[in-house]
Formats: structure tokens, C-alpha cells, sequence
């Protein structure tokens, strides 16, 4: 029993020592791994293994910090992570910063850390402009696509206004096969966070065939992953996004992704900053999902 517990400790005293050593490890390294997304809102790729979007902006802009605080090169590797896999490859140390389009919540906290929040979502819903369909009421009998790993339908499923509506689910394996769902009519509504179904629609064949409708299903601050208990790493990452907000650099690159042409299309999203991502740049915080819930 004596062995087990010796064991167990030193299997624990590792693990500690992985966690927390992050900075070392890049620097020992020469290189950090970045997680991101082929078609969020906020990280996408344009092909050719060349990944863009508002949260790769933001995670390039703290790695040149980290290079400046290491005193090193440090070479980015690119680490494709989809919404089922992005927390265990978070967690086993094969990504170090998730860059896709997370939500922090208390369940999440349990495993990850999340940097200071650099978005505030809304979960909304993507229909066909000709469907009729406006309301979550007007879901009833429908089936609706969302994404495997993600929460968008349990949040549908609790809003008041879904009391009494009973609708199928389907699940897309990324964000563009959940809209390829909608697009192809084998979904009548698509429910995701409002930035990715507006990408999706911008950068679709057909924009004006596609509308957001209904109500803010919730609001949902989005952060960049990192692994737990390594308080040296996710102060420089902190430290680095702060400065951005305070620069106002933080407001270029939104602006940069939300309201200019993006690729690959050159066509425009159009999500004005909100209210409440203005409130999270202005007071940074890595508060989750139910804090905000409370406001």
C-alpha cells in the first residue's frame, strides 16, 4: 500500500512539475503550439495550412511578447483542435494556447485556465432567410444542428421561451459541417455563437440566403485555453492581452476582423462591438460563464 502511494505521489509531483513549467518549456523548446480552429468565428483557416481570425491576431501578438520575456526564438507549430478535443489536448500538454473560440465556464475551470476575456458571445440562431422561422417557438418540430462539443443546444433547451418546444438534434463535427447542415436543408436552424454563424454566413456561396434570428439565447465570455496551475505562464499571457486592451490594439484587431473585408471571400461580418466586450476589455477579468449569467 506503502508503494502505491509513493508511486501515486511521484506520479503527482510530475504532473505538478509538467503544468506549472510551460514558460520553460518553451523556452527549452524553441517553440510553442498553438490550438486552432478551421472554421470559427475567430480562428479559421484559408487553406494551405495557414490559420487567420481575431484570436490568431491576438495569440501571435502575445507570443512575440513571450519571445521579448524569453529572450529567444520561438518558432509557432499550429495544432488543429475541434470543439470535442480542444480541453483534452489542452490538458495532456499537446497545445499550450487554445486560440479557437472557447467558452470560459465553471465546468471547463475544473480542468483549464482561461486567459483575461477578450470577446463577449452571444449564442444566436442561423436559419434560412425564406424559412419563416424568427423565434424559438416557431422551433417545434424542427431539427436543429449544432456542433459536437459545444453547449449551444442544452443553452436552447433551458432558455424560458423554449418551454413546450420539442425539435430533433443534429450534430456537425466543426462549425462548417454543422452550417453545411443548415445550408443543405437537412437542418432548419443552425444555433452557435453569433460570430461564427455570422462567418459562416459572410463567407458562404450565398450570404443573403441566410439570416440570424430570435433571441440572445446567452452571453458567453470567450478566452484563450491554457493548461491549470501554471500561474507564470497565464500571467505573461495576461499581462500581454491587458496591454493590448489598454493600446487599444485589442479594438484594432476586432476591428480588423468584424468590420473590414476578411478572407477569403473579402466579404464583411459586421458585428459592431458590443456593449459587453467593451465592459470586459475595460475591467479584464477571467470571471465564467455564470458570473456573467448573474449581471
Amino acid at each position: 500500500m506503502k508503494k502505491v502511494l509513493l508511486v501515486a505521489a511521484l506520479l503527482a509531483g510530475v504532473s505538478a512539475a509538467q503544468a506549472d513549467d510551460t514558460l520553460k518549456k518553451i523556452k527549452d523548446s524553441g517553440a510553442i503550439t498553438m490550438g486552432v480552429r478551421e472554421s470559427s468565428g475567430l480562428s479559421y483557416t484559408i487553406g494551405d495550412g495557414k490559420y487567420v481570425g481575431y484570436h490568431i491576431d491576438v495569440c501571435e501578438r502575445v507570443i512575440a511578447d513571450l519571445r521579448k520575456q524569453l529572450g529567444g526564438k520561438i518558432d509557432v507549430k499550429y495544432q488543429p483542435v475541434t470543439s470535442a478535443n480542444r480541453i483534452p489536448l489542452t490538458v495532456n500538454g499537446t497545445v499550450d494556447l487554445e486560440c479557437g473560440s472557447t467558452t470560459n465556464n465553471a465546468a471547463r475551470q475544473k480542468d483549464v485556465a482561461f486567459a483575461v476575456t477578450t470577446y463577449v458571445e452571444e449564442v444566436r440562431i442561423a436559419v434560412k432567410a425564406n424559412s419563416g422561422i424568427t423565434s424559438i417557438n416557431q422551433l417545434n418540430g424542427k431539427t436543429v444542428a449544432t456542433t459536437t462539443g459545444t453547449t449551444s443546444v442544452q443553452t436552447l433547451r433551458k432558455h424560458e421561451r423554449a418551454t413546450g418546444v420539442d425539435f430533433k438534434e443534429v450534430f456537425g463535427k466543426d462549425h462548417a459541417d454543422s452550417f453545411l447542415l443548415l445550408d443543405s436543408g437537412r437542418a432548419d436552424a443552425f444555433v452557435m455563437d453569433g460570430s461564427i454563424l455570422a462567418k459562416n454566413i459572410a463567407t458562404s456561396k450565398a450570404p443573403a440566403d441566410f439570416k440570424i434570428v430570435g433571441e440572445v439565447l446567452s452571453v458567453e465570455p470567450i478566452a484563450i485555453m491554457m493548461r491549470k496551475d501554471d500561474p507564470a505562464f497565464k500571467k505573461a499571457v495576461d499581462d500581454s492581452i491587458k496591454a493590448m486592451m489598454k493600446s487599444g490594439e485589442l479594438a484594432k484587431l476586432y476591428d480588423k476582423w468584424f468590420m473590414q473585408p476578411i478572407p477569403p471571400t473579402n466579404t464583411k461580418i459586421g458585428l459592431p462591438l458590443s456593449a459587453a466586450t467593451k465592459d470586459a476589455w475595460a475591467n479584464p477579468n477571467d470571471k465564467p460563464m455564470e458570473d456573467y449569467a448573474k449581471k
